[in-house]
C-alpha cells in the first residue's frame, strides 16, 4: 500500500489492536512521509526528539491553516507555546508544587495505595473483573477528583464529558469529524463551567484541594483568570485520568500477555519503576501529538509547509530498532530506557510523576491476582480513538 495512506490506516480502527505494523512501515518509508490528506508523519526517534524540542513546531492548534477545525478557542496550557504556555503551566502547577516534585507525589503513595487496595476488595465475586471499569478507570479518577476537590458522585457526569472531548482529538477522518468536534466543544464548555462553579463555592472559604488554591490565590501576580480556571482545571480533570487509565490497563494486559515477567516482579517489587518505564516506551497511552510548523521547516532533507498538520507518531519512536535494541520485546530490564511515553521538551508531561506512581501501585497489587488469572479474549476491544490507546474493556476471572 502507498505510504500517503498511513494516517488513515492507523485511524482504522481494525488496526487499533496492533498498529505496530503500520509504525514500521512508517520508518521504512522515510524520516518524514507526506500523506494525501496534506499532512505530515514522522516516526524517527531521533528526528521527533529533535522536533519535540524545536520551538518552530507549534503546540498551538490555531496555527493550523484556516481549513483545519479548531477545538478550543481559549486552549489549555498544552496546546500554547512559550512564553504563554510556560506563564499558564506554572501558574497551574503552583498548588500541586514543583512539576517534578519527588515529596509532593511520594506523599500520596499512601494514599493511593489504599484507594487500590479498596478497589480490588470490592472486585464483584459473582461475575468477571473488568480491569478497566472496576480498577484502571476508578484509581486515577479518584485521585484527580480528590486533588482538585470534585465531588467523586459527579463523576458521572465528567466521564461523559470527557468522553465527548477525547472523541474529538481524534484523527477519524469523514463527514462525522464536524459533529464530533461540536459535541467536544459543547463538553468542554459545560465541564468549564461546572469547575469554575465549584471554584466560586470556594471563594473566602478555602478547602485543601486545588480548585480553592486558584480561586484563592492571594498574590494578584500570581492569580489565575476565571477563564484560565475553567480551562485549567478541565484539563487537569481530564488528562489527570486518560492517559493512567490506558497506562494501567495496557500494563496489565502487557503482563497477563507476558506472564514469565509476573513471578518475578512480585518476587523483586523494586522492579516495578523500570517495568513502568517499559511499559510507557512498549505500549504508550499517548501515541502521538499533533504539531505545525510556524515556518517551512526542513527536516531531513524533506520540507514541512508552515501550517501543515505535522504527526509526531511517538509511539513508532518508542518501537525505533535504531534507538532500541530488539525494539518489539517487552524487557524491564532494558537499559537506557529513554523514551517518548510522556513526550520530551517543554510539553513533558506535568502529571508524569503521580502518573508513574499511580502504575506502579496499581500494577504491584494486581501482580498476584494477574498470577492466577484468566482471560476471556486474547485481543480485548479497544478504544476508538488512536491518539489516546487502550484496551475498552479487559474482562479476566481470578
Amino acid at each position: 500500500m502507498a505510504s500517503d495512506t498511513l494516517l488513515a490506516r492507523i485511524a482504522d480502527y481494525a488496526n487499533r489492536p496492533d498498529p505496530y505494523p503500520l509504525y514500521a512501515e512508517l520508518r521504512e518509508a522515510g524520516p518524514v512521509v507526506p500523506q494525501a490528506d496534506g499532512s505530515f508523519l514522522v516516526g524517527d526517534f531521533h528526528q521527533l526528539a529533535a522536533l519535540l524540542h524545536d520551538p518552530r513546531i507549534s503546540a498551538d492548534e490555531r496555527n493550523l491553516d484556516a481549513d483545519s477545525p479548531s477545538l478550543e478557542p481559549h486552549p489549555t496550557f498544552l496546546r500554547l507555546d512559550d512564553p504563554a504556555h510556560h506563564r499558564l503551566r506554572d501558574l497551574a502547577m503552583r498548588p500541586f508544587g514543583p512539576p517534578h516534585s519527588p515529596d509532593r507525589v511520594d506523599s500520596m503513595r499512601g494514599e493511593i495505595a489504599r484507594l487500590t487496595r479498596e478497589l480490588i476488595d470490592d472486585f464483584p465475586a459473582d461475575r468477571p473483573v473488568d480491569v478497566v471499569d472496576d480498577f484502571a478507570y476508578p484509581l486515577p479518577v479518584t485521585v484527580i477528583c480528590r486533588l482538585l476537590g470534585v465531588p467523586r458522585e459527579d463523576e458521572p457526569r465528567f466521564r461523559e464529558w470527557s468522553e465527548a472531548q477525547v472523541t474529538a482529538v481524534d484523527i477519524r477522518p469523514g463527514e462525522e469529524s464536524a459533529e464530533r468536534f461540536r459535541a467536544g466543544r459543547q463538553a468542554r464548555q459545560e465541564t468549564r463551567e461546572y469547575l469554575l462553579g465549584l471554584a466560586e463555592q470556594r471563594r473566602g472559604h478555602p478547602t485543601d484541594d486545588m480548585l480553592s488554591a486558584y480561586i484563592n490565590e492571594p498574590d494578584p501576580a500570581m492569580r489565575l483568570t476565571p477563564e484560565e480556571i475553567g480551562v485549567t482545571a478541565t484539563l487537569l480533570l481530564i488528562a489527570g485520568h486518560e492517559t493512567t487509565v490506558n497506562l494501567i490497563a495496557n500494563g496489565a494486559l502487557t503482563l497477563l500477555r507476558h506472564p514469565e515477567h509476573i513471578d518475578r516482579l512480585r518476587a523483586e517489587p523494586d522492579m516495578l519503576p523500570r517495568a513502568v518505564e517499559e511499559l510507557l516506551r512498549y505500549e504508550p497511552p499517548v501515541q502521538m501529538r499533533l504539531r505545525t510548523p510556524l515556518v517551512d521547516v526542513e527536516v531531513a532533507g524533506s520540507m514541512i509547509p508552515q501550517g501543515a498538520p505535522l504527526y509526531l507518531v511517538l509511539a513508532s519512536g518508542n518501537r525505533d530498532p535504531r534507538r532500541f535494541g530488539d525494539p518489539d520485546r517487552f524487557d524491564p530490564d532494558r537499559p537506557d530506557n529513554e523514551h517518548l511515553g510522556f513526550g520530551s521538551g517543554v510539553h513533558l508531561c506535568y502529571g508524569a510523576p503521580l502518573a508513574r506512581v499511580e502504575a506502579e501501585t496499581a500494577l504491584g497489587a494486581l501482580l498476584p491476582l494477574l498470577a492466577s488469572a484468566q482471560w476471556a479474549q486474547e485481543t480485548p476491544p479497544y478504544r476508538q480513538n488512536a491518539m489516546l490507546r487502550g484496551p475498552r474493556h479487559l474482562m479476566v476471572h481470578w
